[in-house]
């Protein structure tokens, strides 16, 4: 009976053990969050997440706002969101103000999971966007280093959000970027989770948790797959452009803002 009995308290230490180690192994292979902002706080952005890109001289796009630098009109955290603002107000030779907010050099990544929930702003000529782009550019200027657009969409097509990558093989400039939109049709009015999985094979693009477009690595160089970088997100609502203002801007619109509820972001 007492050997018994030492052979079944052996057997449930190693089944213990067994079961802890398992719980381990799993608990590291699956991703942790190592970057967020819950936007738990008032007033302007967190500052050791996030800076400014500002300016108003059209961002290759021949957009139409003045992006500000740390000013509350146009970026502010309040009631558990950031709402970032566009507003028809003249800044400079500008007659609209926004903001683009950036992590760089603050949030920085080499593949990850990066989720944005968001409710996006209306309006013909908007075009907000959650996008990353190289820290370094270590492949050149923009396409070679590449971009990554999680989620775009443009005001004359409010039932739509778009998911691209570009390279230098893969832009808009050549017409051969590598994009896939998605039909839904409560932009505006709902929230939604806007993510990418990233890893050294595909880019996989989700809305809600749900994959719609997929983007993988060829193996062929830079030129197609640049991205085994280091990125950084970027949040804006642009005004116009070659693309947001395709369709002419509605000149009744005076602010369109896109609220952001959290950013957050996991890797193994």
């Amino acid at each position: 009976m007492k050997t018994y009995a030492s052979k079944l308290s052996g057997f449930k230490f190693l089944l213990l053990s067994g079961v802890m180690l398992c719980l381990n192994s799993c608990t590291s292979s699956e991703k942790q969050p190592v970057w967020s902002d819950e936007f738990n706080y008032s007033g302007l952005p967190d500052s050791s997440k996030w800076g400014y890109d500002s300016g108003g001289h059209g961002w290759g796009n021949n957009e139409l706002q003045y992006y500000t630098y740390a000013d509350s009109n146009n970026a502010v955290v309040k009631d558990g969101n950031l709402i970032i603002t566009a507003r028809k107000q003249t800044k400079d030779s500008s007659n609209y103000t926004s903001a683009r907010l950036i992590s760089k050099l603050k949030g920085d990544w080499l593949y990850g999971r990066i989720e944005v929930r968001a409710k996006l702003p209306a309006g013909r000529g908007i075009w907000p966007a959650i996008w990353m782009l190289p820290t370094d550019w270590k492949y050149g200027g923009w396409p070679e280093s590449g971009e990554i657009d999680i989620m775009e969409n443009v005001g004359y097509m409010p039932d739509s959000v778009f998911g691209s990558v570009h390279t230098k093989a893969f832009n808009h400039v050549i017409q051969t970027q590598k994009t896939k939109g998605l039909y839904l049709t409560d932009l505006y009015s709902a929230f939604h989770v806007y993510a990418v999985d990233w890893n050294k094979d595909k880019i996989v693009f989700l809305v809600d948790d749900k994959e719609y477009f997929s983007f993988s690595n060829t193996g062929k160089g830079f030129e197609e797959w640049p991205f085994d970088k280091r990125f950084h997100l970027l949040l804006n609502v642009a005004v116009g452009g070659n693309w947001g203002g395709q369709k002419g801007i509605d000149s009744t619109i005076t602010s369109a803002a896109m609220t952001v509820d959290y950013v957050r972001v996991y890797q193994k």
